[in-house]
């Protein structure tokens, strides 16, 4: 299942998440506000910025909510299931 690293009042993460419900893809949300090692996870890959979007502890779609709206959703499906 996708990861997306959120943090509250962040309207990138609301959209990112909007974006997976309208195209039926299953996510799960870890708050890094909330934890400290979420966030750790996030900072020692190199990212400043929410949402992250991983699929088994592996980037799955580069630069957000941005590169997320720009991928096609089938592709990601069959993205997901190979990783399964």
């Amino acid at each position: 299942m996708i990861t997306v690293y959120t943090k509250p009042d962040c309207p990138f993460c609301d959209r990112a998440k909007s974006w997976l419900e309208m195209n039926d893809l299953a996510y799960d949300t870890i708050n890094v506000m909330e934890d400290s090692e979420a966030l750790d996870f996030i900072k020692g890959k190199g990212h400043k910025t929410v949402p992250q979007i991983y699929l088994n502890g592996e980037l799955f779609v580069e630069g957000g909510y941005t590169g997320l709206s720009k991928q096609d959703p089938q592709i990601l499906r069959e993205r997901m299931e190979k990783a399964q």
